[in-house]
């Protein structure tokens, strides 16, 4: 574990597999061959390792959780994965790490209030996991993985689904920018050079021109049986498609009514708004986007839970940025919605532009250091401008009205600046996309062993009591024990345990020391049934002394 937390998983996977061959009845050799191979990015290798570490010891929790992390990258499995962290949350629900890979599969595949739920779940066992924290402030603010067109249940890769969701994307572009700067040209060969006919001509052979890069792209969308299941997901992809598939009746519909001669003058509006459809739809649903995905989700909220993991985790450094610009975008739409109205309606109305920046101000004060430095100004900027439109309104001169519609003007500037930089450098932009999930590797834990003494103990002993709950309470019974070379306990019990164990594996094994007859030993852990025994795996070993006369000595 300690090569693989300084980045050597080529030379944790050789110690690892050196482990195992010493001990091949140990699960956490099996574990870590399985974590270095998945740190390699070799997903099926990773595999079998987990499988059999499951195997050698079924009720470990960081074995169970272990797989589901192998799994949740295998397509196809990713309802097999939701059912070992669940088993791993019932073995161990004092652990936060079964909570969060919940919330980890519930994100990845867009549900957020699930996600929401299971990362709380596991705040409240540990409020420092810098992982829950992090992926906390994703729920909140509604955060689509990079792949939001794939659901991780389909039995398909992911590769095959994003080439058809490429595809599909490419497709509505060429389409939509092919009519747009058709429809300009026809307009204006038919306005400034009075060439309408021929122009209308050039219109109906760039719609033929159309049918060739149809196909060639369906080509490219192998996987058609997911299409609209993958449109559904990404309501964004859905609506540039179906608008490039809409743009192509109004460009013809446009060419139609502009070559009937006389055309009486109430389809003018008519064959106005189809060319406006047809040159603006881009654009315009450009901006409906912007704005909808700044007024997503909840980022103060999502700020607020992701600021204590930034001291040991840099993806939440990171996001703290991201999400400090999605607030700052909030405050500039406000501020512009309300200056404008004022200007419009009653000036006056500009001083409330004074409270707007309040909740910005206060976020960006609580995550200082973020390593933004065009924050910073763009921030003192929303200040500048809600100040100065305040004063505007509330002296009645113009003078503070150009100082504030100016700094709401080079607020945008300095966005823009921003994201122009982001995009050159390929670095980290001021968008939603830029939101990063963190995934820290899970089920490396070290299996709980048992020691010679603990062993003798069990092989020796007369007696051994199990204790387990049921809907009465706790209970006790008698069984009988044997030790696997694996470190688990052998029992037989009557069958009310095994009823009850069904429910709740969680169970307490006692002995006390038949040679000395003053140790004791508990071993909390895991029943699991298999075939006529029950396998308890340790989670804790307790090893004490009765009081009596050897203790004044």
């Amino acid at each position: 574990m300690t090569r693989l937390n300084a980045g050597r998983p080529e030379s944790a996977l050789d110690a690892a597999r050196y482990a195992a061959d010493r001990e091949p009845t140990a699960e956490w050799p099996q574990r870590l061959i399985s974590l270095a191979h998945e740190r390699l990015g070799r997903d099926a290798d990773a595999l079998p390792a987990a499988r059999r570490a499951v195997e050698l010891s079924p009720g470990s929790w960081p074995a169970r959780l272990r797989l589901a992390s192998v799994l949740r990258r295998i397509p196809g499995r990713w309802q097999e994965a939701v059912e070992h962290a669940a088993l791993a949350r019932k073995f161990a629900p004092e652990q936060p790490s079964p909570a969060v890979m919940l919330g980890d599969l519930a994100l990845l595949r867009g549900e957020h209030v699930r996600a929401a739920r299971s990362y709380r779940a596991a705040l409240a066992i540990d409020p420092g996991d810098p992982q829950a924290r992090v992926n906390l402030g994703l729920a909140l603010v509604r955060w689509d993985p990079p792949r939001a067109h794939h659901d991780p249940a389909w039995p398909v890769a992911h590769r095959e689904t994003g080439r058809a969701r490429r595809a599909l994307e490419v497709w509505s572009r060429q389409v939509r920018l092919l009519l747009a700067i058709a429809t300009l040209a026809v307009a204006a060969a038919a306005l400034l050079f009075d060439r309408g006919a021929q122009a209308r001509l050039g219109g109906f052979a760039v719609l033929a021109l159309l049918v060739p890069l149809t196909v060639r792209q369906a080509r490219r969308a192998a996987p058609w049986a997911y299409a609209r299941a993958m449109l559904c997901r990404d309501p964004w992809l859905g609506v540039s498609v179906v608008s490039a598939v809409l743009a192509v009746p109004a460009f013809g519909a446009w060419l139609l009514l502009g070559a009937v001669p006389g055309l009486p003058p109430a389809f003018d509006p008519i064959w106005a708004g189809l060319a406006g459809y047809v040159v603006l739809s881009w654009p315009a649903l450009a901006a409906v986007r912007a704005l909808a995905e700044t007024w997503r989700g909840r980022p103060l909220l999502a700020l607020a839970a992701t600021l204590p993991a930034r001291a040991t985790e840099g993806t939440a450094r990171r996001n703290t940025g991201v999400l400090l610009w999605i607030v700052l975008g909030r405050t500039w739409t406000v501020l512009v919605a309300l200056v404008g109205g004022a200007l419009a309606v009653e000036p006056r109305a500009a001083v409330a532009a004074v409270a707007v920046p309040y909740p910005m101000v206060r976020g960006y004060l609580r995550a200082r250091g973020h390593g933004d430095r065009a924050l910073p100004a763009a921030a003192a900027l929303v200040v500048l401008g809600a100040a100065g439109c305040a004063a505007g309104g509330l002296l009645g001169q113009a003078w503070p009205w150009r100082i504030g519609l100016g700094a709401l003007l080079a607020t945008a500037a300095v966005y823009a600046g921003r994201a122009l930089l982001a995009w050159w450098r390929g670095g980290s932009g001021p968008w939603r996309s830029a939101l990063l999930m963190c995934d820290l590797p899970m089920g490396a834990e070290p299996s709980v062993p048992l020691d010679a003494q603990v062993r003798q103990t069990f092989s020796y002993a007369r007696s051994i009591v199990l204790s387990y709950g049921d809907a009465l309470g706790p209970r006790v019974a008698g069984a009988v024990a044997g030790v696997t070379s694996s470190g688990e306990l052998r029992l037989i019990a009557e069958t009310e345990a095994w009823r009850a164990i069904e429910e709740d594996p969680r169970v307490a094994v006692f002995v006390s020391d038949p040679t000395q007859r003053r140790y004791w030993v508990e071993v909390r852990g895991v029943a699991q049934p298999s075939s006529d025994v029950l396998w308890v795996t340790p989670k804790e070993v307790l090893v004490g002394e009765f009081p009596g006369r050897h203790q004044r000595r």
